[in-house]
């Protein structure tokens, strides 16, 4: 029992490092979206529309952005699982849309990416 609970525990550790991990790198990758994209506090829209609360966000609905009418017309609310696959090549994923970036293609940088953008809430800070 006792072997168990100390798996347990490591698991439970290692997890944590893990994501911290993974978010440092994805402040990495987002080096790659920073010249259209800002995050965190103070965020404004650039030529793309700052990234606050994407987890959950509707697609389309940042204020003051002029969205193409393929994304306001999406019906995606971003979660994980469609971030990952639009990330990957944004103009399969919404046809019609404006942005232009060609996709990440390295799925541990995709997954990096998610756990950076989804720690920020609408008002650019760190969800506890």
């Amino acid at each position: 029992m006792k072997k168990l609970i100390a798996a347990a525990m490591l698991i439970a550790t290692s997890t944590g490092v893990g994501l911290a991990q993974d978010i440092e790198k994805g402040a990495t990758v987002f080096k790659q979206c920073q010249v259209c994209h800002a995050i965190g506090p103070g965020a404004k829209n650039k030529i793309g529309p700052e990234l606050n609360g994407l987890d959950g966000r509707a697609a389309g609905t940042v204020p003051d952005f002029d969205y193409s009418d393929a994304n306001k017309r999406s019906g995606i609310v971003w979660n994980e699982e469609n971030f990952k696959e639009y990330v990957k090549y944004p103009r399969a994923f919404v046809r019609g849309t404006k942005m232009v970036f060609p996709g990440l293609k390295n799925q541990q940088q995709v997954n990096e990416l998610w756990a950076y953008v989804k720690q920020f809430d609408a008002s650019g800070h760190i969800k506890k």
